[in-house]
């Protein structure tokens, strides 16, 4: 789990959503936005309708937390320019995350990294 100044706060994910740079993947969007601090901020938007429950949620929110405290992400600048910004990821309504289904995780997963592999270097 990553310390609590690297999560953004609910005001600030509805500012990144308002002003937002979007990326796609299959099944999460991530949104991006400069910020003024020397470290990357994040957050995770999991709907109701992608789960069946709140335990459910905070399953994968934690996935997502751990995530990027092995990936090094916090302190990583993006496109080496010294830039950081806030990251906010959400999960499509589309996808029904199942902590019981590993096919559901590794869905999860892959699409994680395909947006850190392909949005990291790239501006």
């Amino acid at each position: 789990m990553i310390k609590k100044i690297f999560r953004l706060k609910e005001k600030e994910v509805k500012k990144v959503l308002k002003k937002r740079k979007p990326f796609f993947s299959y099944w999460i969007v991530l949104n991006k936005y400069k910020n003024k601090l020397k470290y990357n901020r994040f957050a995770v938007v999991i709907g109701s309708k992608s789960v069946n429950s709140w335990v459910e949620r905070n399953f994968f929110r934690r996935r997502f937390y751990d995530f990027i405290f092995t990936k090094n992400l916090v302190n990583q600048e993006f496109d080496n320019n010294w830039i950081y910004y806030d990251f906010v990821f959400v999960v499509k309504k589309e996808i029904k995350l199942d902590k019981k289904q590993q096919k559901s995780i590794n869905s999860f997963d892959k699409d994680l990294n395909f947006l850190i592999k392909n949005k990291w270097k790239r501006s």
